[in-house]
């Protein structure tokens, strides 16, 4: 084995607290180590800032990405006072989801210097070193224990740690450079024959619980599901370079008949002839490994796309004329178990080409036998057919509400059995990563024969409570006969603009989007952000798909579905005037300015800091452009501290209210042009069950 060598994921159990500080302290150090050592490949800071594709951020968010997510979660855990360095942890906040392959992310970010992301990771290393000298700890470590979000925190870098390497695998050579540390496999022969092996029929049972894990698991491993699986024959390998290359030279690529309609439109995009980590120069085909290129190495497994394993499916299928596919996730869970595996041990080598045990690359896929079969985990992760969905008792965990929920739209389809860098949690039988079908991300495939039609379960219901319920208060039906509430402040808005300018609006706190499409009836362009990707989510899902679904409790287990389009609605024409982001009203991103009105709903009250948000808002907004605050005034200390209360309190024996605090916290930089004027809004909870509110609208003018 190398020197190179990544812990495991620590047991959440145990008898022994000090001993246990010890393994997280260690499992850290380890992961923060580790992921430092990979950015060594990079040859030169420039690599840091020119992006390996188009579609994600340079290298240096990732650098600072994982360690700006402890300090949000420990903030949002309550387990840290205050952030670090606000700066820093808004500009690493959030992300990029390739959500399409034609996508432009023309963004400016105003990058920091590459030596200051390693100052704040290190400021970041010794704070949360300390936190695991001196936090409480009870064992065993469960879902709601303020150490459940270190570990989360960890494992999110362990995460990184292969997203990264799949980038630095996408950048040009003239970046990169080879390292001790992360050598390829230098093992290669002939290809093997591929053959298939029968899987009888049996049953899989999958799913975790939140009492007595083992491991630190993710939001989508948790809940039941249960199926029965008709026999089927599976590839005895993984499908390897050599067996993709027949296709290749069928003219595959170029065969429209083996592509299903988003791959092929995703080959016609990117002119794709060939998969994406292959180089051919002159007669000779090399393969590009994450710091070099090499002889192509014919009995690897191949990496590609889920469009890419789909059509050679597809291919295979036509000229063998016999029933080849993809596997599903089901399928797969039932190869791991007729394969008789289990968990990476902690004391001795994986079974697999898995954590960080052997290469930094892929191996001939003849490597590791495992059963009947090779590599059913390491090597390559695994496409199989099943679009990512929730298990029945689906839970969102609330410090990261937005790990899984944004995948379940039928369009990111899972992977499985982890590659030659999957650690810790991905390395995992219980691990459900799940990717936009043109990612790319050390994934390959292996496929099935099977008369059984692949089931895919639908996750576009939304089921959730709060979202269903914000779903129907933002774009469903009428009650008591009180108006829309979020299209009624959308009308009281455009009334208020009069002859001013109408460029742009800013939606902020938008929820589940409706004034957002309704203010873009008017502006030129509306921008929604609101703190929860769960909810913005429903915009997004509105403005792509034009449909949304969601179910509503009636009574006990008894609901009833709803469906709305934005067609029936009349907001169609607006769908490409507006967009969504997830942010941070207290913290919001530089780009968020040049504003002719902000609409701040129900807001201010539910922030944890809202004088800082009323004493720079201004910033955002163009002179003479408007603001309008609208607020039932709840101000309650789960939200918000008492001592940060803009007002509904005593002061200096009389009473101080909110719109007294707007007055004082405004009046520098805006007038009042209305309001205070009384808007009412109905949330529905059950069949008979509803909150009967009262906003507060108040309308600023920016003077200065």
């Amino acid at each position: 084995m190398p020197h190179l060598r990544c812990k495991r994921t620590p047991l959440l159990d145990g008898n022994d607290v000090n001993a246990k500080r010890e393994e997280i302290r260690s499992y850290f150090h380890n992961t923060l180590d580790c992921y430092e050592l990979l950015f060594e490949t990079l040859s030169n800071d420039e690599a840091y800032y020119k992006k390996p594709i188009s579609l994600r951020h340079p290298l240096v968010f990732y650098l600072g990405h994982t360690a700006t997510f402890f300090v949000n979660k420990l903030v949002l855990a309550g387990i840290i006072p205050q952030r670090i360095d606000p700066k820093m942890e808004s500009t690493f906040a959030v992300g990029v989801d390739e959500m399409s392959w034609d996508d432009l992310d023309t963004t400016h970010y105003d990058w920091p210097a590459v030596e200051a992301v390693h100052v704040y990771r290190n400021t970041i290393r010794n704070m949360v070193d300390q936190l695991i000298t001196d936090l409480p700890l009870t064992l065993p470590i469960t879902w709601g224990s303020p150490w459940w979000t270190i570990l989360m925190g960890i494992e999110h870098e362990r995460i990184h740690l292969e997203t990264s390497s799949v980038l630095i695998r996408q950048h040009k050579l003239e970046y990169v450079k080879p390292h001790d540390d992360w050598q390829p496999c230098k093992k290669s022969g002939a290809a093997p024959q591929n053959e298939l092996i029968h899987v009888v029929a049996g049953k899989v049972r999958i799913g975790e619980s939140k009492t007595g894990q083992k491991y630190y698991g993710w939001d989508n491993e948790y809940g039941n599901h249960v199926a029965d699986i008709p026999a089927f024959q599976a590839s005895k390998y993984l499908v390897s370079n050599q067996e993709f290359l027949a296709f290749v030279e069928a003219n595959g690529y170029a065969t429209e008949s083996y592509w299903e309609e988003e791959g092929r439109a995703w080959q016609y995009h990117i002119g794709a002839e060939h998969p994406t980590f292959w180089v051919k120069k002159g007669s000779n085909w090399l393969m590009r490994t994450m710091t070099e290129e090499i002889d192509m190495p014919w009995d690897w497994p191949v990496d590609v796309n889920y469009h890419e394993a789909k059509a050679f499916c597809n291919w295979k299928s036509t000229t063998s004329k016999q029933p080849i596919r993809l596997p599903t996730e089901d399928e797969w869970y039932r190869l791991y178990d007729v394969a008789n595996l289990s968990e990476v041990p902690h004391d001795a080598p994986a079974a697999g080409n898995l954590h960080l045990d052997y290469y930094a690359s892929s191996c001939p896929v003849t490597e590791f036998p495992q059963g009947e079969f090779f590599d059913i985990v390491g090597n390559v992760w695994q496409w199989v057919e099943t679009p990512t969905y929730p298990f029945e008792g689906f839970d969102v965990h609330p410090h990261y509400d937005d790990f899984t929920t944004p995948t379940f739209d039928m369009q990111h389809n899972l992977i499985k059995g982890g590659s030659w860098i999957a650690c810790g949690n991905e390395s995992l039988k219980s691990a459900r990563y799940a990717f936009r079908r043109h990612f790319f991300q050390h994934a390959g495939f292996r496929y099935v024969m099977t008369d059984t039609p692949a089931i895919l379960e639908n996750s576009n219901y939304e089921t959730d409570k709060l979202l269903s319920e914000y779903a129907e208060f933002h774009y469903g039906d009428t009650y008591f006969d009180v108006p829309n509430f979020p299209k009624a402040l959308a009308e009281i808005a455009i009334a208020a603009m009069g002859d001013r300018p109408a460029h742009k609006a800013f939606d902020l706190g938008c929820a589940s989007g409706r004034s957002t499409f309704e203010l873009a009836c008017y502006f030129d362009h509306v921008t929604g952000v609101d703190f929860s990707a769960r909810f913005i989510g429903q915009g997004v899902q509105l403005a792509q798909q034009g449909i949304l679904r969601y179910t509503l409790t009636d009574e006990g287990e008894l609901v009833s579905y709803k469906e709305r389009t934005l067609t029936g609605l009349g907001l169609e024409h607006v769908k490409d005037k507006v967009e969504f982001f997830q942010g941070d009203a207290c913290n919001l991103k530089p780009v968020h300015t040049g504003y002719d009105l902000i609409l701040a709903a129900n807001l201010i009250d539910r922030l944890y800091d809202p004088a800082k948000f009323l004493n720079v808002i201004h910033e955002r907004i163009n002179t003479g452009g408007l603001l309008m605050i609208t607020s039932p005034y709840t101000w309650l200390e789960e939200h918000t501290k008492k001592e940060a209360w803009v007002g509904g309190y005593k002061r200096d024996g009389e009473n101080f209210t909110t719109l007294d605090g707007l007055i004082e916290a405004l009046g520098k930089h805006f007038k009042l042009i209305q309001g205070p004027q009384a808007v009412p809004f109905v949330i529905r909870e059950t069949k008979r069950k509803y909150q009967h509110t009262l906003a507060d609208v108040t309308i600023w003018e920016k003077i200065t």
